[in-house]
């Protein structure tokens, strides 16, 4: 096993990602930040990676994250989101876009370290290990499958029927964290391998579709909390993390306006009491995201392949219902599947809601600046990791996204050393303090929103001063 001390050994000079050596000096076209600038349209597509300029025009439609990242960084230096989403292997690819480098590139101290950091996680091959974790959680994940089953199929006690949905959920939130991984990096060796189980574990298990989540997912970790780029802080009209949300904001993922209207106002002015019983049920909107996507016109991997593991879901999932003796008790365990799976909902929201917002697509020299102002640790003890499934590390998993989660306890360390170094913020909260700073930040915009409210909430001096007052 690697040790901090050899990744602190391991310092070297040049960037992580140092420049192409395309063509010798003297017939390379020197091209100025504001040309650079001047190509940010799908059909005129360039970024700076370390310098060099690319025109990635012709890459935008083949892109294996989707458009959207490269759509976002357009015109401008990516390299830190480069570096953070790709391995070295991938900087050859990108010869044949070659056109120009930059006649005034700098990069920032704060980037020059980060840049640094990667290269030692990458020298030490943290990495490429991906540790037992994958393996033990699938094999986990499985025999509680084969006890729920059990519990439905064999057994007529009502509370076995009650603890199998209740078990249902719990291997959803523990297929999440597989899911999470294997969207990130290579769970075996074998690519064809990873995609098996990563359609098993998400499509068939859980209904969820891989390719649906990478596409948001990705775009999450570009744009971290934009409120007009990332799709995971924009879920109106029930929850607004901001007052800016009124303003009826253009939802770059999902190519539609955020409307704060009547409805949205009513929804937002209660979110802090609705938070938790939305997020009980809040499986739903995702399933139905998921479908929606992958019928859509955009760019899917293996379609029907996906498809067919979505289908997979809806055959054993109402099959399984189905299976027991009467409506209340098939009620009760779709909730209790849901309810539990709401856990994990909450914790996904945790990381983010309470944290720096911002307006506008992330801007490529100050990528690792938005990472750590958007995201906020959950501190807790090492045994408690299974629990959090790596998002207990938020700051280090934005920073390295492809980094296994076995590897985070041990590099948060340089990673605050780095943000003190620079003055940046290092946000850390026990699981009840995420909680409550999430609940003020619901709060907090709907009383702002009761004040926006024209009519489209019902009046009720009471329950007023209940909220007003807390």
């Amino acid at each position: 096993m690697v040790q901090a001390g050899q990744i602190a050994a391991m310092a070297p000079d040049a960037d992580a990602m140092p420049a192409a050596d395309s063509k010798d000096s003297g017939d390379v076209r020197m091209i100025s930040t504001k040309e650079l600038r001047a190509h940010t349209a799908a059909d005129d597509l360039w970024i700076s990676i370390s310098g060099d300029v690319y025109d990635v025009t012709p890459w935008l439609r083949h892109h294996p994250g989707g458009d959207v990242p490269l759509l976002t960084l357009a015109g401008q230096d990516a390299t830190d989101a480069f570096v953070a989403y790709h391995p070295p292997s991938a900087r050859p690819l990108l010869r044949r876009f070659f056109v120009g480098r930059l006649s005034d590139y700098t990069v920032s101290p704060a980037s020059a370290d980060y840049r640094r950091l990667l290269a030692q996680l990458s020298s030490a091959g943290l990495f490429e290990r991906v540790g037992p974790t994958p393996k033990l959680l699938l094999v986990v994940m499985s025999v509680l499958f084969c006890i729920a089953l059990y519990c439905v199929l064999a057994c007529s006690s009502t509370f076995a029927h009650l603890f199998s949905g209740g078990l249902i959920g719990f291997i959803w939130i523990q297929s999440g964290w597989i899911g999470h991984d294997s969207g990130h990096h290579q769970l075996t060796t074998h690519p064809a391998l990873n995609r098996l189980l990563q359609i098993i574990s998400g499509n068939c298990l859980t209904g969820l579709g891989i390719a649906w989540w990478k596409f948001n997912h990705n775009t999450h970790h570009i744009s971290c909390n934009s409120l007009d780029h990332d799709p995971d802080l924009q879920h109106l009209p029930l929850f607004a993390v901001s007052t800016k949300l009124f303003n009826n904001l253009w939802s770059v993922c999902y190519e539609r306006t955020l409307a704060f209207d009547a409805i949205s106002k009513f929804f937002v002015s209660y979110q802090h009491w609705t938070f938790y019983p939305v997020m009980g049920f809040a499986r739903i909107n995702l399933l139905v995201q998921s479908a929606v996507f992958l019928v859509s016109q955009k760019k899917v991997r293996q379609r029907w392949l996906e498809i067919a593991g979505v289908a997979a879901f809806w055959v054993w999932y109402p099959l399984l219902v189905s299976c027991l003796p009467n409506w209340w008790e098939r009620v009760a365990f779709v909730v209790a599947s849901f309810v539990i799976t709401g856990i994990q909902h909450v914790q996904f929201c945790l990381n983010h809601f309470s944290s720096a917002v911002y307006v506008g697509p992330p801007k490529g020299n100050d990528w690792f600046e938005r990472q750590t102002a958007g995201t906020l640790d959950i501190k807790c003890s090492p045994w408690m990791d299974w629990f959090h499934g790596g998002l207990q590390f938020q700051v280090e998993h934005h920073l390295f996204p492809r980094l296994p989660r076995c590897h985070y306890r041990m590099v948060a360390p340089f990673v605050r050393d780095l943000c003190k170094k620079h003055g940046l913020p290092y946000a850390a909260a026990t699981f009840w303090e995420a909680n409550v700073l999430t609940w003020k930040t619901l709060r907090a915009a709907a009383l702002q929103a009761r004040v926006a409210t024209t009519g489209a909430a019902p009046k009720n001096l009471v329950w007023e001063a209940l909220n007003t007052h807390g």
